[in-house]
């Protein structure tokens, strides 16, 4: 999405909108949008005259004030269903995550408005790009190929991956997968871990857009087993009769609250309202909250020192 003002004077007669770049994009990353080439070059100079830049804020570091893209609005881009992160439940958005990011805006004197959009936008820094959300909470692990494209909070959440088969399977493991098919959600790190491991295990890959899709996937039989963060499969089973989680694979992952590369400002905040969390108790209950015990010391809780990547 990019953001685009009219114009009331001659410019605007012209059709011509000044385009809003995003202001958090580093100075070797970004580039200008090219206008529409004016049918009749007797405008061109008068429509050239009318391409300005705004908002063109640049880096900001930790203590500087926090832009956001839209006045007393927090934009949160997420992916829905991830159950019980981010997900509907009767008409409203909620979740872990979204409590959380509650916290920030709260601090910031603001609401939290979420934008629902694909997790491989998310992923790839394209929803920054874009300018469509200040910040992104999707259950994010934090991974080197995502810090190259985005920041990141320090690590909120320890998670690892987990194997999601029908009551009763006979598969225990990537082993018992020969000659049958894995369920995989686009873009997430259960999708590369089971890729990297399919030659070796003689099984292939079947992609899914959400989590939703990847458990029914599992439930119908339409793959053998689907692999996906082991916190929101364990979550799936207890409602999910029909659905258990047969193994478990250390990956030592953390999730991360992501900003748009170079926006410290941001970044800065969000730690300082997950520490500040960590150690008054508010994250301990968003946690049983949710999870309906206590969180291990260290995805947080009072004198965890967990500081993340």
């Amino acid at each position: 999405m990019e953001w685009h003002y009219s114009l009331t004077d001659q410019c605007s007669l012209l059709g011509v909108k000044t385009v809003v770049r995003n202001p958090w994009r580093k100075p070797t990353q970004r580039k200008l949008r090219s206008l529409a080439v004016l049918p009749v070059l007797a405008l061109a100079a008068t429509a050239a005259g009318c391409a300005e830049e705004v908002n063109t804020a640049g880096d900001t570091q930790a203590g500087d004030k926090v832009e956001l893209i839209n006045d007393g609005q927090l934009t949160v881009c997420t992916h829905l269903p991830y159950e019980p992160f981010q997900f509907r439940d009767g008409g409203e958005t909620v979740g872990f995550d979204v409590d959380l990011v509650d916290l920030v805006a709260e601090d910031l004197g603001v609401k939290q408005k979420l934008v629902d959009t694909s997790f491989e936008g998310i992923e790839t820094g394209q929803v920054f790009e874009a300018g469509d959300c200040d910040l992104a909470a999707a259950a994010i692990t934090i991974t080197e190929d995502r810090d190259r494209v985005m920041d990141f909070s320090k690590g909120y959440f320890d998670a690892d991956q987990a194997l999601l088969v029908k009551s009763g399977s006979k598969v225990d493991g990537l082993d018992d997968l020969d000659g049958k098919v894995l369920g995989v959600q686009q873009g997430t790190t259960g999708e590369e871990y089971g890729n990297e491991n399919k030659d070796k295990h003689g099984y292939q890959t079947r992609q899914y857009e959400d989590l939703e899709l990847l458990q029914q996937g599992v439930q119908n039989g339409a793959v053998a087993a689907g692999i996906n963060d082991n916190s929101v499969l364990l979550y799936a089973t207890k409602t999910k009769d029909a659905l258990e989680v047969s193994t478990e694979f250390d990956t030592g992952e953390q999730y991360g609250i992501a900003v748009a590369d170079g926006n410290g400002a941001l970044k800065a905040k969000i730690d300082e309202v997950l520490d500040a969390a960590k150690q008054d108790g508010r994250y301990d209950k968003i946690y049983e909250k949710w999870f309906g015990e206590a969180p291990p010391k260290e995805d947080g809780g009072e004198g965890s020192d967990e500081s993340g990547k």
